[in-house]
């Protein structure tokens, strides 16, 4: 079971708690953001990144045709060792021409640099979810905690790179400052 993801605007500011709405809310780099938060020690944990299948609304949303593979990236940002945010790519097989083959090449460098500082990214919609221990997502998100909150929230956008797309998911822990759960 995936999370009802919401398209932003329709979205009331009360259904969203306090604590976590600026970051969905928020617009720039989420990297840069980060880094600004956490005053030195903020990097890239890369937990993995191979081929995998799309879930389902990943999947229709990158427009991708059923048993259609992409490279999935998943990696927790942390500051100071302390996971603040669980961050879930996906780049379609056939996202993979031009400028976006060097996003298969990150290392633990973060995505959001390189998106940002290119002028040919464009930045789509922006979807919101409340992520519940019933979603596999949110299993994922949470591995790396030591205790299981009860729920987080998330924001994926879907990005192209000169026009071709890929879907980055941010699911917010509660370890980011004004975080609570």
């Amino acid at each position: 079971m995936e999370p009802a993801w919401a398209d932003w605007r329709r979205l009331r500011h009360a259904q969203v708690p306090g604590s976590v709405y600026h970051w969905l809310k928020d617009t720039g780099s989420l990297t840069a953001r980060l880094k600004g938060a956490c005053h030195g020690g903020f990097r890239v944990r890369v937990l993995s990144q191979g081929w995998g299948k799309p879930l389902y609304s990943e999947r229709r949303l990158l427009g991708m045709r059923l048993g259609e593979q992409a490279i999935v990236r998943e990696v927790e940002l942390l500051c100071g060792g302390a996971p603040w945010v669980f961050a879930r790519t996906l780049i379609p097989a056939s996202s993979l021409r031009g400028p976006a083959r060097r996003l298969t090449m990150l290392g633990d460098r973060p995505l959001g640099e390189v998106l940002f500082s290119d002028p040919h990214m464009h930045r789509g919609a922006t979807e919101v979810a409340r992520l519940q221990p019933r979603h596999p997502l949110f299993h994922v998100a949470t591995a790396s905690l030591k205790e299981q909150p009860g729920e987080i929230w998330g924001r994926r956008t879907l990005f192209h790179l000169s026009r071709q797309p890929l879907l980055v998911n941010e699911i917010f822990l509660p370890g980011l400052p004004g975080v609570c759960v």
